[in-house]
Formats: C-alpha cells, sequence, structure tokens
C-alpha cells in the first residue's frame, strides 16, 4: 500500500503531525532561530561552514536545497555582517571557497550551546532503545525524502530532452565547445584541447554517411546537451573508437549520458565490431564507472601532452557484446 494517501492509511497523517510538531519545537517558525538574530538559512549556512570542509557557493547551494540567486544574497549578508569569508582556492585559482571568521565561529559556538541542552534534555526522557531507534528513524526518515526528491528532480531535468542522430547544422562547434568549458574548467585544459576535438568532429562528420559511423546528440528546449560518436573506420579491424561522449551539467545524473551509451554500444553490436575503444583521461572516475559497469576494461595508460597539458591517457577496451 502506497504511503500517500491519508484516507488509504492513517500513518500518513501520523508522520506530518510529528513533522509540524518538531518544526514549532525547533522554531523554524519564528523570524530567527537557535537563539540568534538570524534567520534559518543563515544558521544553517553557518553550520555547513564549520569544520575543514572547502564549501564555494554552489556547493553550499547544493546543501541547502537553495537556488543560486538566494544564497549569493545570503552570503552577501554574513559577508556584510564580518562572519564569513572567501578565499581563492591554492588548487584552483578560480575557485573561491567559504569560510568562518572568528566572529562567525563565536555565532557558530552560541548555536551549539542554544541547542545542545535542549536536545540533550528530549533525549534523557527516552531509555536508552528509543534514543538509538529515534536516531536510526530520523537518518531513514530524511534519507527516503531526500532519495525522492532526488528522484523527481532527475525525472523533471530529463523529462524534456530529446536525444537525436546524425549530422545537424551547428554540430560540429556545439561539441567542440561543450568539451572546451567543461575541460578547462575541471582539468585545466587550454585552446589546444578544444581546437583539437573541432578539428577531430570536423573531419568526421563528413563521413557519417557511412554505415558504421554514427553520432547521438541530446538537446533540451533548443540548447545542446551532449554527444557520443563511433567512428567505425578510423582504427580499421573492425574495431569501433567511442569518440566525444560528454553530458552538459544540468543533465549529469539524469541517466541522460547512459541513454546514448547504451545506444552507441547497440550500434556497435549490431555492426559486428570485434571490440570498441575509447581513450579518456585518469580522474575522471564517474565516467570511467560507467565505461566500466558497459563492459569496458581498461587496456593501458601512459603519459600524454597532447592536449595543452601533461595528463595520464587512458584506454579502455570492450569486446563484441561486453563479454570479457
Amino acid at each position: 500500500m502506497q504511503l500517500y494517501d491519508p484516507t488509504l492509511n492513517p500513518l500518513v497523517d501520523r508522520v506530518r503531525s510529528g513533522s509540524r510538531r518538531l518544526v514549532r519545537e525547533l522554531g523554524f517558525m519564528g523570524q530567527t532561530l537557535a537563539g540568534t538574530d538570524l534567520h534559518a538559512s543563515a544558521v544553517h549556512a553557518i553550520i555547513e561552514l564549520s569544520g575543514d570542509r572547502q564549501l564555494t557557493a554552489k556547493h553550499l547551494a547544493d546543501s541547502l536545497l537553495l537556488e543560486k540567486s538566494t544564497v549569493s544574497r545570503l552570503l552577501k549578508g554574513l559577508k556584510d555582517r564580518g562572519l564569513i569569508d572567501e578565499v581563492r582556492s591554492q588548487a584552483d585559482g578560480r575557485a573561491k571557497h567559504l569560510q568562518l571568521t572568528a566572529k562567525g565561529s563565536g555565532v557558530l559556538d552560541a548555536i551549539a550551546a542554544h541547542a545542545a541542552p535542549r536536545v540533550s534534555d528530549a533525549l534523557a526522557r527516552l531509555s536508552d532503545g528509543q534514543q538509538v531507534q529515534l536516531a536510526e528513524s530520523l537518518e531513514a526518515y530524511a534519507n527516503a525524502l531526500s532519495h525522492g526528491r532526488s528522484g523527481a528532480q532527475r525525472m523533471a531535468r530529463s523529462s524534456s530532452v530529446r536525444i537525436e542522430t546524425g549530422y545537424v547544422p551547428g554540430l560540429v562547434g556545439e561539441i567542440a565547445r561543450l568539451h572546451g568549458t567543461y575541460y578547462a574548467r575541471e582539468t585545466g585544459f587550454t585552446v589546444a584541447f578544444e581546437a583539437k576535438v573541432a578539428e577531430g568532429v570536423a573531419e568526421f562528420a563528413p563521413r557519417l554517411s557511412a554505415k558504421v559511423n554514427q553520432v547521438w546528440h541530446a538537446w533540451r528546449d533548443g540548447a545542446f546537451m551532449g554527444s557520443v560518436a563511433i567512428d567505425g573506420q578510423d582504427l580499421g579491424g573492425s574495431v569501433g573508437h567511442l569518440r566525444w561522449f560528454i553530458v552538459a551539467d544540468a543533465l549529469r545524473g539524469t541517466g541522460t549520458g547512459r541513454a546514448m551509451l547504451t545506444e552507441a554500444l547497440a550500434f556497435c553490436d549490431q555492426q559486428g565490431f570485434k571490440e570498441t575503444q575509447l581513450w579518456t583521461f585518469k580522474g575522471l572516475d564517474a565516467a570511467r564507472h560507467l565505461y566500466e559497469a558497459n563492459g569496458f576494461a581498461l587496456a593501458e595508460e601512459d603519459w600524454g601532452d597532447q592536449w595543452g597539458k601533461r595528463v595520464r591517457e587512458q584506454r579502455f577496451v570492450r569486446p563484441l557484446g561486453g563479454r570479457q
């Protein structure tokens, strides 16, 4: 039985009622929170910035489930009050990490001093078994809410995505642009990388008339969102070459990349390629996991500098049908 209709299952009403009581008891109905003169989102931002984690504004927006513009206003207010600073990352000069100032750390201590006695007093009224049960139940409930929200977001983001095949005007530039912007940000690749991608796609596109070649590209609301191609000619010997696999940030986690890759590999098997190869770079762990889940295995790796920066290149191989 689904827990959505309280007329079918009264447990829904009990959970909703309990949630409302928690909101009231914890003070979320007020203008300020935790004995401070700050509103709830500011208090939670200070708590998130505690410890040694190096959070950016984007990370904080993701943690608080707030829009970027809302977080920008929130951070400006905290900076104006001298509670946080922005520090340029030593690893990536383009990124700025957020950290609490001495004044902000003092506010964090005050928040903890306000909350700890209330929680301790409430827990003292429960048996040891009830305390453990409460902690486990709260964690399980929060995880269930999170998974439900994530699934709904993935469906919303992917529902309007359209995957097409073959050449369309502007495709060469779109593939080069998406690769250039992503890899410049993630790996520091220069214009040499984007130029090489553009050169490769430009050479490949006129060969799409050959039955062993194909390209898949994803679009949403007229915007280019990703690609993958199979080149059945450049490696020779009945070997397929998987090239230019990328998905825009906005569609990561929606299954769009997996869908395109599935279609591309089905195409390889239909063509009867004895194997399919791809080249990638060490450190792209999410992509590697997806490749290995689809039958690819690491065959070799070596240093290369053809992309404008010295990186560890990796070659993966998938036999026909993905059978190792």
